[in-house]
Formats: structure tokens, sequence, C-alpha cells
């Protein structure tokens, strides 16, 4: 790849995670080791987000999502774009065209899988033939769960000498503000599901984002509400499972199947013991189940928009996003009885404060870390930056990896 003026340029810098991002860069990068531009839709509102942030000599481009001729201009002047611009289903496709055709690296926080799989279907072809490499899902979806399950399966390779054939997560806490954005996303592709048959027929195969000759058809678990014996705890649905477990299985095809053609992982959340535990377990997977059929119901929608969810711009407050954190674990086990566990935190809200440093650290890491030789395409965190990431995620972005007694 040529010479480029700049190693990043933050796409969408002016939204409400894009300004916490630029001030992570600020901090991060203040040394010159990345060179790094912001840009967005409105001239105004970046300037806005360079004084606030005090930032006078970055430089500043403008490019609206639909743009092509303005989105290739930016795209020519560097390695990797990151993008928060979404929902991405409906501001995303361009700029994952132009990444494609140009060469460009690319990288977002989407957890928007059905338009993950159009956009595979539509620019892998250009992606691998330019040397593109885009990389959906680099905030805490999917990260955590995508690399909590590779440093797993590290640990269990070095330990037992193979992978285990099955994996079960569970979030033991998480603290943080729901975010306008996600919220919106979820909005969106609920609109998309109830007009489309053949979408919510694919929002049901857990391996909806593996390549097409994956060969995978083993049956993966249907997490309900229930007792965790391993865990010790009763446990319901992880709303974010939809989407992370299909990043994990679309890692597993990646790597040639190194976690087995037989390979299940499971996403759920921990609510506690006894009778609390179980009430909390039914409440978490009830008011779940009444938000997504509200979603659909037009009225109830707009009542829902309108009055009770946070719109897009909107999120947690400084102090939410310090005060917040993440505690996950992984249980192992393999086909002969092994079991392992290992433990990925963060510390700062997941939405907004985590994914931020989560994001950057992803873009730093495609630009300067991954050999020259590794292909175009459509990658996951855990096959194009796995190691190399996790370094990164633990000397600056306040995750830790782990093994656990």
């Amino acid at each position: 790849m040529a010479e480029k003026k700049f190693d990043i340029i933050v796409y969408g810098a002016t939204s409400f995670v894009g300004q916490i991002i630029v001030r992570y860069m600020q901090e991060q990068f203040a040394d010159g080791s990345v060179k790094w531009a912001i840009a967005g839709r409105s001239l105004s509102k970046l300037k806005q987000v360079r004084d606030n942030i005090g930032l006078p000599d970055i430089e500043i481009i403008v490019a609206d999502a639909a743009d092509e001729d303005a989105l290739k201009q930016m795209c020519a002047q560097t390695t990797v774009v990151m993008s928060t611009v979404g929902p991405y289903a409906l501001y995303g496709d361009v700029l994952v065209q132009v990444c494609a055709t140009t060469g460009t690296h690319y990288c977002d926080l989407t957890g928007e899988p059905q338009w993950i799989r159009k956009m595979q279907l539509r620019h892998e072809a250009d992606a691998i033939k330019s040397g593109a490499r885009i990389v959906h899902c680099c905030g805490f979806d999917s990260i955590p769960s995508d690399l909590g399950v590779h440093f797993l399966q590290r640990s269990a390779l070095a330990q037992f000498g193979h992978s285990c054939d099955r994996i079960n997560m569970r979030v033991v806490s998480m603290k943080g503000g729901a975010s306008g954005g996600t919220i919106a996303s979820m909005i969106n592709m609920v609109k998309e599901a109830v007009s489309d048959a053949d979408l919510r027929r694919e929002l049901k195969d857990p391996y909806s984002l593996c390549p097409q000759s994956h060969g995978f058809t083993i049956a993966q678990p249907d997490v309900q509400i229930a007792y965790d014996n391993v865990y010790g705890g009763w446990i319901a649905p992880f709303i974010m499972a939809g989407i992370n477990t299909r990043v994990v299985h679309r890692s597993n095809a990646l790597s040639n199947n190194s976690y087995g053609t037989e390979f299940k992982y499971e996403e759920a959340v921990v609510t506690g013991q006894g009778g609390s535990g179980k009430q909390k377990a039914r409440a978490a997977h009830w008011g779940a189940n009444a938000l997504m059929i509200g979603l659909a119901v037009p009225p109830i929608r707009w009542l829902l928009e309108t009055f009770v969810l946070p719109k897009p711009g909107e999120g947690p407050s400084e102090k939410a996003q310090l005060e917040g954190n993440f505690d996950i674990v992984f249980l192992g086990s393999t086909a002969k009885g092994e079991t392992i566990r290992c433990r990925v935190t963060g510390d700062r809200d997941p939405g907004y404060g985590s994914t931020a440093k989560m994001l950057s650290q992803a873009a730093a890491c495609l630009a300067k870390d991954v050999p020259d030789d590794v292909p175009g395409g459509f990658w996951t965190p855990a096959t194009i930056l796995g190691d190399k990431l996790i370094k990164r995620l633990e000397a600056h972005a306040g995750l830790t990896f782990e093994r656990l007694p």
C-alpha cells in the first residue's frame, strides 16, 4: 500500500461515541506515533469538536455518508477508516463499498448481523482483490466475546494440546447506561425483520456470518432461564448474544475450524442465586421479550422512541462512563472432560467508555500491527488482530484477560 497521509481517520467524530474516541485518541497518540484526522458531514460541528477538545492542529475532512466521491477522497488519504456512523444499515453501505474497492482498511462498531452479511455478499470479492481488510464489531459487541474465546482457546491449546469444543460465556456484572445509537440500530433491525420473512429466518441462523462453505451443522444451545450448576447462579439470555455468537462462529470458520467442527458456544447473563436470582432472570428475559415485541408494533414503537428510549446522540454522563465496568467469565470444556476458565474485564461502561477505547486500539492495531502479507477480506477481531490487540487492550484500554483457577 502506498504511503498515506494518515494512519487513521475517525469518521463520525461528532457523534456521541465519536467525541469520546477523539478525546481518547488525543491522550493516547499525543506522541505522534499515530497520524490521525477527524471526519464527518458537518464542517461546523467538526470545528466545534476540535475546539471543545482542544486540538487546534487536527485536520478536518468533510464527507457525507452518501457522497461516494467525497468518501473516495477521504479514503485516499488514510490507511484505516474508523467509522462510528450508525445505524450502519442506514448509513454505512457506501463507505464499506469505497473501502473495499480502494484497498482502504476499515473497522466499526456495528452490531447489526443482517447488514454485515449484506456487506460480505456485496463487497468481499472487491476487498480480497484490493487488499482492504474489513473488520466489523470492534466495540463491546463483539471484542470481549471474540477475543475472550480466542484467549481461552489459546490457553486450552497450551494446557491440553487441543481446543475446547464447548464454551459458555457468562456476564457476571455489567454497569453502564444504554446508548441511543445502539437502540436506533436495534429499532432499525426490528423494522427490517417485521417486513422480511427471509431476514427473520436469517436471524435464527447462528452461522449466518460464516462463509457460505462453512459446513457447520451442529445445533447451538438455546439459552433460557435456568440455574447454571457450573457457574453456581441463575442465568438469563444475554441481549447481545445475537451478534456476539455469530462473530465467534465466523472466527472459528476463518481459522480453519480451529475450535472444532462441533464447537458449541452460548452467552448468558448471571442474575444471582436463590429466589431473588430467579426473579431477576425472569424479569430480564421478559423485559427483553417485551421490548422486542413493542418495537415490532408501530404505535408502541413510536411511544417507546418518543418517551422512553434514548435517542441517537444521547448516552451516559462522563461520571457514569467512569463508574461503569464489565466482568465476563468464559467456561470451557473439552470432549475429554477437561475444563478451563478465563475472565475478561473492562474499567469503563461497556457501551461508550470501554467501546471507544476498544475501537481506537483496534484501528491502531489494524494500521500498525498487521503484517503486509495478510490478505484483504472480511475478518473478525480475533482472526486478524488476535493477540496483538489483546496486548494493546491490556496496556492502553483498561481491559484484562486472565486465566482463573
